[in-house]
């Protein structure tokens, strides 16, 4: 989802809203269909276990080193680095771009380097990935401008960071900078969100249609509120989380507090493959 999507506000008539909205939704499944999108993403392999070195179905050797991963390979491996073909070690750190910008590749694979909470890993995307093939499209409701709601961010008065589950079924830290509230139907919600480092929201949420309708939670990026905390909130831009589209994403659950009681049906719903 591009950065002008996420920081959508709207500006022009219910029509128009409306036709932004089916083109997001367009460049939305074009962005997961694509080639190293999150359908491409065949494991993630954490180094910590495979002590010696050796990933299945991953040639080369990986190794931790403090700041870095120590990587290893000869000419056989195939394994190219920044563009030229490795033979012998180089140190990588953590891959902070797109899948395809990663720094190694094994012929159209992408091994993509990522650390959490010290360990590092390994994210092996694969643009022939079986998910990729079945996939036919993200399944949304259509544009609702009922759901696109004024909302108010209270920040905190200093980041809180709680343990929750993680996809994969481990516990994560996950920082919150204060809540977002709104209201629907008279009622005032609110959700606790993260703030990112260009100042604008992130939630995960859940709500009376999860698992009952629309995937078991979901995320949303309202943008970047004013200066007064006001900002609109359009939960038609209800996404999906990476992990909706492969098993090997380690996307967090929902904090508590953030499951609404009201269904929000708007945005995507589903994966839905052909």
């Amino acid at each position: 989802m591009s950065t002008d999507a996420e920081q959508h506000q709207q500006t022009g008539g219910p029509d128009e809203a409306a036709q932004e909205w089916r083109r997001w939704h367009e460049e939305r499944v074009l962005a997961v269909a694509a080639p190293y999108g999150p359908l491409a993403l065949t494991g993630t392999h954490w180094l910590s276990d495979y002590p010696e070195g050796r990933i299945p179905a991953v040639p080369g050797q990986w190794r931790e080193d403090g700041d870095a991963v120590v990587l290893t390979a000869t000419a056989e491996d195939g394994i190219v680095v920044d563009g030229k073909p490795l033979t012998g070690e180089v140190r990588l750190g953590a891959d902070s771009g797109p899948a395809d910008d990663a720094r190694v590749a094994l012929g159209d694979r992408r091994l993509v380097v990522i650390r959490r909470e010290g360990l590092w890993a390994v994210r092996d995307f694969d643009p022939d990935a079986p998910a990729r093939h079945a996939f036919s499209t993200v399944d949304a409701t259509p544009y609702d401008p009922a759901w696109v709601v004024p909302g108010t961010f209270r920040p905190y008065a200093e980041e809180r960071d709680v343990r929750v589950a993680n996809a994969d079924g481990a516990e994560r830290g996950l920082g919150l900078g204060g809540e977002l509230a709104f209201t629907v139907d008279g009622d005032e919600h609110t959700l606790q969100v993260t703030v990112e480092e260009d100042g604008s929201l992130w939630a995960v949420f859940a709500d009376a249609t999860s698992g009952n309708g629309s995937y078991r939670f979901r995320f949303l990026r309202p943008g970047t509120p004013a200066g007064d905390g006001s900002l609109s909130v359009d939960f038609n831009r209800a996404l999906l989380p990476p992990c909706a589209f492969a098993d090997h994403f380690l996307c967090p659950f929902p904090p508590p507090g953030n499951t609404l009681t009201v269904p929000v049906a708007a945005g995507e719903r589903n994966r839905l493959d052909a």
